[in-house]
């Protein structure tokens, strides 16, 4: 279902972006409309597909997650049972909290967090028994300089 977005489409996505934890009366007010129109809309883009799962964000250093690793991956295996053990293995680690297939000389890169290095290395060793890599490449995030969910609208 493809669904049109207009400017108080993009206002209410903007706020829900900005605190998903709003009232209707807060976003209604904040977009300039009353609560009706901005509850059909909420429904309209969830139904589209739009709006996906609502979460909260949670602060990982504030849980003792300390340590965000990247992870470069490069693979010489490229065969569709290969990427379904890789697939799964990530799958199966909550340490992952994103993994992209790349184009160019990395295969994939992965944002890992846990909480120190060593914690890292057994997840590493975990990986690589499961599933064999070519060569792994972990770079430590020394600083957080950005992050955001929100999408420029």
């Amino acid at each position: 279902m493809t669904v049109r977005i207009d400017d108080l489409d993009r206002k209410i996505l903007s706020e829900l972006q900005r605190d998903a934890g709003q009232s209707l009366d807060e976003i209604a007010r904040e977009v300039g409309s009353s609560k009706t129109p901005v509850w059909n809309r909420i429904r309209k883009l969830r139904e589209g597909g739009v709006i996906g799962a609502q979460t909260v964000l949670v602060d990982p250093e504030a849980l003792g997650f300390e340590a965000c690793f990247f992870v470069l991956i490069r693979t010489s295996e490229h065969e569709a049972e290969w990427q379904a053990a890789f697939l799964k293995a990530l799958r199966n680690r909550p340490e992952v909290l994103e993994a992209h297939r790349l184009a160019g000389d990395i295969d994939y890169i992965l944002k890992v967090r846990v909480r120190n290095a060593r914690a890292y290395d057994v997840f590493y060793q975990g990986l690589i028994s499961d599933v064999r890599i070519h060569n792994v490449t972990a770079l430590l995030s020394m600083e957080e300089i950005k992050f955001t969910t929100a999408l420029p609208l």
